[in-house]
C-alpha cells in the first residue's frame, strides 16, 4: 500500500508540473533504503534486512548518461525464530561501487532514473556463536551488482529527493556456519546454493552544486 501511495504522489506530481527539462550536472547522493533478502532462501528467512546506506558523487552528460562512484553500507540482523539454535548477532556489509545509467528530467521538477551500481563487497558476520569457535567476525568477499530505477523529484534548484528501487546481488552464497551454526538448520543442501539477492526499497536525497539551467 506504502508502494502505490509513493508511486501515485510521483505521478500526480509529474502531471502537474511545467515542461521545463532541466541539465544537472555534479551532484551529492545520499540513498537510504529498507533491504530484504529474496534469493538465497536460507539467507531470506534468517536474515532480516534494517539498512541499507549508500552515499555517492554523480556526474550527468548532457546525453542524459550518468556516471558516479561512492560507498555503501548495509546490516542485517539474525532472526532468532528461524534458527534451530539461538543465535545473537548480524551482518555488517561494506562496499563501494561505480554507477552508470541514464537519467533524464521530463519536466521542470521530475525526472527518472535507470541504472546499475557494480563494485566489490565484504560481508562480516558478528555473532555470538562466531565468537565461541573463534572465528568471530567470518568475512565473505565478493563482486556486487545492483540495477536501480529512481523517481525524482526536485524540491528546488539545488535539491532534489527520489523514490527508488534496486536490487542487489553478492557473488557469495550464504551458508550456516558463516553465523556459527553447526548443522543446515532443516534445510536442504541445494538451498545454499544460490547467491545472495536484496530488493532494496527506499529514499534519497540529491545536492546540485551548480543551479540547474
Amino acid at each position: 500500500m506504502r508502494l502505490l501511495l509513493t508511486i501515485s504522489f510521483f505521478c500526480f506530481c509529474l502531471f502537474n508540473t511545467k515542461a521545463q527539462t532541466i541539465e544537472p550536472r555534479h551532484t551529492f547522493n545520499l540513498e537510504l533504503g529498507l533491504p530484504n533478502g529474496m534469493t538465497n532462501k536460507p539467507f531470506k528467512n534468517i536474515m532480516q534486512g534494517l539498512v541499507n546506506v549508500a552515499p555517492y558523487y554523480q556526474f550527468a552528460f548532457k546525453n542524459h548518461l550518468i556516471i558516479g562512484a561512492g560507498l555503501m553500507y548495509s546490516y542485517y540482523t539474525i532472526n532468532e525464530f528461524k534458527v534451530p539454535k539461538k543465535v545473537y548477532g548480524g551482518m555488517h556489509t561494506g562496499g563501494a561501487f561505480v554507477k552508470v545509467g541514464w537519467e533524464k528530467f521530463h519536466t521542470e521538477r521530475f525526472a527518472t532514473d535507470f541504472s546499475v551500481k557494480i563494485g566489490y563487497t565484504q560481508s562480516y558476520f558478528d555473532t555470538d556463536m562466531n565468537k565461541v569457535f573463534g572465528q568471530n567476525p567470518y568475512v565473505a568477499e565478493a563482486g556486487y551488482i545492483e540495477p536501480t530505477m529512481g523517481l525524482i523529484l526536485t524540491a528546488d534548484e539545488l535539491t532534489s529527493f527520489r523514490f527508488f528501487i534496486g536490487y542487489g546481488l553478492q557473488g557469495y552464497a550464504f551458508q550456516p556456519y558463516m553465523i556459527g551454526l553447526q548443522t543446515l538448520g532443516g534445510y536442504e543442501t541445494s538451498e545454499f546454493g544460490k547467491i545472495n539477492g536484496s530488493l532494496i526499497a527506499g529514499f534519497g536525497f540529491t545536492y546540485y552544486f551548480k543551479p540547474k539551467n
